[in-house]
């Protein structure tokens, strides 16, 4: 039987969650009418446990969802086998038409890629509102996530190929 990350590394519950909300970035993939496939790296936000994209009204992910196509997301990071963890999400995209969320959610795009006195918080929001900026939602069919972060590694021999300048470690004289 194949053993996957997220078997043995499983990102799950209130870690998946606190995860996604600090991740800044997620690359999100949809299917375009003639079959192919549209992937972009995308914000996002995260509210009471829900995921939120800032979608400008010429999306084609957009398109692609009212058309009913499936949405795969992945947020990942890590540089190397013992950092390495992420979430996959399967699911749709639905607006959100609450005006009392929409308004949350701006704040929180505000304070997680802006922040006051950042030089193109003003351009983003008045291009979004040019562009038609909607928010939809990430609901997920299915969640898979791992993080081997929470693993131990085992000790292993290491080899280091070091400068033809350095010696030899010097052991101490006694």
């Amino acid at each position: 039987m194949a053993v996957t990350a997220s078997q043995t590394a499983p990102l799950r519950g209130d870690k998946r969650w606190g995860y996604l909300d600090r991740a800044k970035s997620i690359r999100v993939a949809s299917v375009n009418a003639d079959g192919s496939i549209y992937l972009t790296p995308l914000w996002f936000v995260v509210d009471e446990k829900r995921i939120f994209l800032p979608i400008d009204a010429g999306s084609r992910h957009g398109a692609n969802s009212q058309a009913g196509r499936k949405i795969a997301a992945l947020v990942d990071s890590g540089d190397e086998y013992a950092t390495v963890s992420g979430v996959r999400i399967l699911g749709t995209l639905v607006e959100a038409t609450d005006e009392v969320l929409v308004k949350k959610l701006q704040d929180k795009v505000f304070e997680k890629y802006f922040g006051t006195g950042h030089p193109y918080a003003e351009q983003y929001f008045e291009f979004g509102e040019f562009a038609d900026r909607r928010y939809l939602e990430l609901v997920p069919d299915k969640m898979i996530g791992w993080d081997s972060r929470e693993t131990t590694m085992p000790q292993v021999p290491e080899t280091r190929v070091l400068p033809d300048f350095v010696g030899d470690r010097p052991l101490p004289k006694s």
